[in-house]
């Protein structure tokens, strides 16, 4: 569950800092998914289907765009709609194609980093993955650089705190928005496909779990540090993993209360933290450039 949060995490950081709150997250995250799952299975390639995933999700975007970022909409209410007619979409796709057989793909490869995927405890869990968890880590960095070294991002960052003094400088806030959203749902869709192709093997409805709420917390607390949306996501696969653990040491917990571990976590360190997090200015505001 890391890796997908991690690509999520990066992406609705991408759009909170563009000043877009995209709690849409989660359908376009299913979306990802059920485009990705349908590419693998027909032409048996999971990289095909992460690539088609990304897509996928970057089509869903739109509906953020259009919707929020040109008609100045309701954020929030615009991205519940969303992910819930995702919800629907995917489960009635699912009904009509794969309900009967449910199909499963083959286990996904992995790639084991050498020397370091023989730490005792942490080497396999760390550093022995598919290949597109390293890409996730890629995604993390190239976001860090280009928010730190390049005009684009500080063009994003201007949309997200002041939109007006950006477009005063010649910018286009709109754009600048559009750009960030249309970003986010391609890592959305990717870590949607990610869950799907590699964590599961599969497309259920819902299959996601919540990882697009789960990551537009940690987005958020985040605070602007990529870093440390790494870090959370990491706590989080940790949290999911345990039910393996108690299996292993004779303990018998019901898989329910461990799959709450990782919401409980988000409500503890959103009570503790949450006050602190650092959100841009303008979020959730729509841009008007006849207003100032």
């Amino acid at each position: 569950m890391a890796v997908p949060l991690v690509f999520a995490g990066v992406g609705e950081a991408i759009s909170e800092r563009a000043g877009v709150l995209n709690v849409g997250l989660e359908g376009m995250m299913l979306m990802g998914a059920f485009g990705a799952f349908a590419a693998a299975i027909s032409v048996d390639s999971i990289w095909l289907g992460l690539l088609v995933g990304g897509l996928v999700g970057t089509a869903t975007s739109l509906l953020m765009v259009g919707l929020c970022i040109r008609l100045n909409a309701n954020q929030i209410v615009i991205g519940i709609a969303i992910t819930l007619g995702a919800e629907g979409v995917t489960a009635l796709l699912h009904s009509a194609n794969y309900s009967d057989t449910y199909p499963r793909l083959p286990k996904a490869g992995v790639l084991d980093i050498p020397l370091l995927s023989k730490i005792p405890v942490l080497g396999e869990g760390l550093f022995s993955h598919h290949p597109s968890a390293y890409l996730a880590v890629l995604a993390v960095v190239a976001a860090w650089w280009v928010f730190k070294s390049t005009g684009i991002g500080l063009n994003i960052k201007a949309a997200g705190d002041q939109p007006h003094a950006l477009a005063a400088a010649g910018g286009n806030p709109r754009s600048t928005r559009t750009m960030a959203v249309m970003t986010t749902g391609f890592l959305a869709g990717v870590g949607g496909a990610h869950i799907a192709l590699i964590g599961a093997g599969l497309f259920v409805p819902a299959v996601t779990h919540g990882a697009g709420f789960i990551a537009i917390v940690l987005a958020m607390l985040a605070r602007g540090r990529f870093g440390w949306i790494v870090t959370g996501a990491i706590l989080i696969g940790i949290s999911l993993s345990l039910t393996t653990a108690f299996q292993l040491v004779g303990v018998d917990v019901p898989i329910d209360a461990v799959q709450m571990l990782p919401f409980i976590m988000i409500l503890v360190v959103l009570s503790a933290f949450g006050r602190d997090s650092y959100l841009p200015a303008a979020l959730a505001v729509p841009y008007d450039p006849e207003s100032r």
